[in-house]
């Protein structure tokens, strides 16, 4: 793979891997880029196929998954949703540092291929800090809630395996996270910047 170290970011919903996305794409115009993920379920309103997702049928997923082209992939609830070889390419194409925003089977998977990517897990304070900041989102539903509270508690348990992340970022406060962040990635930060320079 040519290019910018790509950055998985990992970590349960509501841990705040989004705001510190947010704020690195801000600070950082132009030098980081996501991958487009691939999916089987239906466009939503206001969703746009390349942008948002690549929408495919399961025939056509399947396929490429079997032929090797899809770095990790995974299914929820009856829908297939992965990041292929290409997309992440694509962002490298461009001299950008590829971000892939993944749960903790994906980075499982990453781990078996040859990307070489950097590994950052964002991690909540607590469960019960977690569970305040979705409940004050009021976004989903109580079954909703549950769920993703214990999709948390999997994931906090399995990121403690040794070795998996190369950062662990606890986002109790967000400035100090946000500088852990870029502290990690500023190597790759001026490398990229440095390349576009030359």
């Amino acid at each position: 793979m040519q290019g910018p170290r790509p950055v998985v970011l990992s970590g349960p919903s509501g841990a705040g891997k989004s705001t510190l996305l947010k704020k690195l794409l801000k600070d950082y115009e132009n030098v980081f880029g996501f991958s487009v993920s691939h999916t089987t379920r239906q466009p939503r309103p206001g969703e746009v196929n390349g942008k948002d997702y690549h929408f495919v049928t399961r025939e056509e997923m399947q396929k490429e998954i079997d032929a090797g082209e899809f770095i990790e992939h995974a299914e929820f609830s009856g829908n297939m949703y992965g990041t292929s070889k290409g997309a992440v390419q694509a962002v490298q194409a461009q001299n950008q540092i590829c971000v892939l925003d993944i749960d903790i089977q994906g980075v499982k998977n990453i781990k078996k291929t040859d990307l070489n990517p950097i590994y950052i897990s964002v991690q909540p304070p607590s469960i019960e800090i977690l569970e305040k900041r979705l409940r004050d989102r009021k976004t989903e539903t109580e079954e909703s809630l549950q769920k993703r509270l214990t999709a948390a508690r999997v994931d906090l348990e399995l990121s403690k395996e040794p070795g998996l992340f190369d950062l662990v970022i606890i986002n109790d406060d967000l400035e100090k996270a946000y500088s852990e962040l870029k502290e990690v990635l500023l190597e790759e930060i001026k490398k990229t910047e440095e390349s576009r320079k030359s």
